[in-house]
């Protein structure tokens, strides 16, 4: 199976993304994205509990952490920090009407290892937070975003 990925550049720059999505069955669908990889999105069919994937709402709380945690990664990098253990929990509340959709967000940033320097890795949340993640600011246009950080040195 060959995949065209479309991306509009300018200076270098992507300035839009196309991906493509094939239903495969029951409740399975599958996207592909610009870097030519796939992901599976699936939700249980009428009380089946079969998932492969992940719901797309899940997907969404996933990709806030992804986006979050590539900004952390990078930005500790250029510190010259990369002794350290990472995790990003995500929890969205949905409203109770349809269509649903998250208004509330926690975003848990659980930082471990042996020497944390908690002044750097809370730097680079925050410009991640503030600056960087692009998916962070999305969810800021539909839902009140909490961001907490948590430190454990070993």
């Amino acid at each position: 199976m060959v995949f065209l990925i479309e991306q509009v550049t300018k200076n270098n720059f992507i300035m839009a993304h196309k991906t493509t999505t094939h239903w495969k069955g029951r409740m399975l669908f599958e996207s592909d994205n610009p870097s030519g990889n796939t992901v599976l999105m699936d939700t249980t069919d009428h009380g089946i509990a079969r998932q492969q994937g992940l719901s797309p709402k899940a997907m969404m709380l996933s990709s806030l952490a992804g986006c979050s945690g590539i900004d952390i990664v990078d930005i500790l990098k250029k510190m010259k920090i990369t002794d350290y253990r990472l995790q990003i929990d995500v929890v969205g509340e949905l409203t109770d009407d349809h269509p649903k959709y998250y208004h509330n967000v926690d975003v848990d940033y659980y930082f471990s290892g042996r020497h944390i320097d908690e002044k750097k890795h809370k730097r680079a949340v925050e410009l991640s937070v503030e600056k960087y993640c692009g998916v962070m600011e999305m969810f800021r246009k539909f839902a009140n975003v909490n961001t907490k950080i948590h430190f454990q040195t070993q």
